[in-house]
């Protein structure tokens, strides 16, 4: 068994705490791939972050002479060069994955790759922690990080693993596209896809089990997008897939509604997005007596520190999708720079920052969120201290000019302190315009601090913002900005 001073199994954001600190020690790396594949680098650069976006702008050029078309403008999309799109986009992905690969396996002496499925093994509960791979391949080390990811899940529905049924893993690489596909969840990553698929002139049918789509944002968001999103493809609520089967060259998938009826869609394509399983089971997280979840994340204390029966293990770290319930890459980065800080300074460790976490959905419309929903901040200090605003694009000068009629920027605050708890957007450049709000919550600003303490452009649409903020029931404080 080859020893080891550092332990890593995965490579997205475990990929980084490979810093100079580790250039004079031992260091083993363990992948199996991402996706179908063994694409080096993780979820986001292969399968999730970075290739979706690559996708939703084209979407967003594709859907141009709609918006044209509001503002007196003649143009038309003549043409939607999938396979060529898909190259371009990997092309660029697979090369970046190949040279970290090559610069982990090749470059770099005191790095050992090991590029397969591994499974923990032998005692954890203090060092040394030690791994098995799939080949034989045995591996321990005096500190070890646990960052192996998440992958699809899957329903128990017959058909699931038929030809032409993908994941997100697979359908951004499929060799033409559908005509018609049929999209299965109600979340981030079923709304973009059909946002994408929609663009490109497919017909989509996107099927949700609830009433709404969207359901865990902010309930104004989820009402005002799945509005939207029923003008755009085809949705069908309420709906459970209960066979997918092979039938005229294409798929037929078969749904039950709530009250009993069921109906039949022939398709080209099924995409299963219902949400992402940890990859605890795959690496014997359970068998290795780690604390696991009942969802199945990897239990941590706030320094990220794997916890057995509830206490944490020293030199036993976890980050990113195995273990945050986020399952956001900016919240991976995050632990990551703080895992690294752990691993070098076990003397100084320090927490890692778990409060204003944001996350944006690239679907059309785009959305935006931070913080508490309504609900969540009614339960949290009573919805008597609570005032909101919801401020509509076309309520403000920019908006006019994009004779914007859908978009809604809501914020949330206490009343009595102005204390921001929470915003949700819905619209263009949503993920823009909600950052002066995670940077106000970020650093302790009230609501009209922030409104009031900083020049705003006019006529930006960044207005919506400040508007928002402006609209809210909060005390001015002593010596306040005019």
């Amino acid at each position: 068994m080859a020893h080891y001073d550092l332990s890593i199994i995965g490579s997205g954001s475990g990929n980084s705490l490979i810093t100079p600190f580790w250039d004079d020690k031992r260091v083993v790396l363990a992948d199996k791939g991402s996706g179908s594949t063994a694409a080096f680098g993780g979820t986001c650069l292969n399968v999730g972050c970075i290739p979706t976006k690559m996708f939703v702008r084209p979407a967003a050029l594709a859907r141009g002479p709609v918006e044209a078309a509001r503002l007196n403008v003649t143009q038309a999309t003549t043409d939607v060069d999938f396979p060529a799109m898909r190259d371009r986009i990997f092309s660029r992905i697979d090369a970046i994955s190949a040279g970290g690969r090559h610069y982990r396996e090749v470059e770099l002496e005191n790095v050992d790759l090991v590029s397969e499925k591994v499974t923990l093994t032998g005692d954890f509960s203090q060092p040394p922690f030690a791994f098995v791979s799939d080949s034989g391949v045995h591996a321990e080390a005096d500190q070890m990080v646990i960052a192996a990811g998440s992958r699809p899940s899957l329903p128990q529905v017959p058909g699931i693993h038929l030809p032409g049924v993908h994941t997100s893993d697979s359908i951004m690489r499929i060799e033409e596209r559908p005509e018609k596909l049929l999209i299965i969840g109600g979340g981030y990553i079923a709304c973009e896809f059909a946002g994408v698929f929609s663009a490109f002139g497919t017909e989509v049918i996107q099927v949700n089990r609830s009433r709404g789509l969207m359901n865990a944002m902010d309930a104004d968001i989820s009402a005002a997008f799945s509005a939207e999103a029923q003008k755009n493809w085809t949705v069908r609520f309420e709906r459970a897939v209960t066979n997918i089967s092979e039938h005229g060259g294409g798929l037929r998938v078969e749904l039950v509604a709530s009250d009993g009826h069921v109906e039949r869609h022939d398709v080209d394509t099924v995409l299963v997005a219902i949400g992402r399983t940890p990859n605890t089971d795959l690496i014997g997280a359970k068998e290795a007596g780690l604390d696991v979840h009942p969802d199945g994340r990897l239990a941590v204390d706030q320094y990220q520190r794997v916890l057995i029966q509830g206490e944490p293990v020293e030199g036993l770290y976890a980050l990113g999708d195995i273990s945050s319930p986020a399952m956001l890459k900016h919240v991976a980065n995050q632990e990551a720079r703080v895992v690294a800080h752990n691993l070098e300074h076990p003397d100084r460790i320090r927490p890692s920052r778990q409060e204003a976490i944001p996350a944006a959905i690239f679907s059309f419309p785009e959305m935006a969120q931070v913080g508490l929903t309504e609900t969540q901040a009614a339960e949290a200090i009573g919805a008597e201290h609570l005032t909101t605003k919801i401020q509509n694009y076309g309520d403000t000068a920019y908006g006019w000019a994009m004779e914007d009629g859908e978009g809604i920027f809501k914020v949330i605050a206490d009343r009595r302190s102005g204390q921001i708890l929470g915003a949700h957007v819905m619209g263009y450049q949503a993920s823009n315009l909600i950052q002066p709000i995670i940077q106000a919550m970020s650093f302790g600003q009230d609501a009209y601090t922030t409104a009031r303490g900083q020049y705003w452009i006019h006529p930006a649409l960044m207005e919506v913002t400040e508007n928002a903020l402006l609209g809210l029931e909060v005390p001015i404080p002593e010596d306040a900005p005019l």
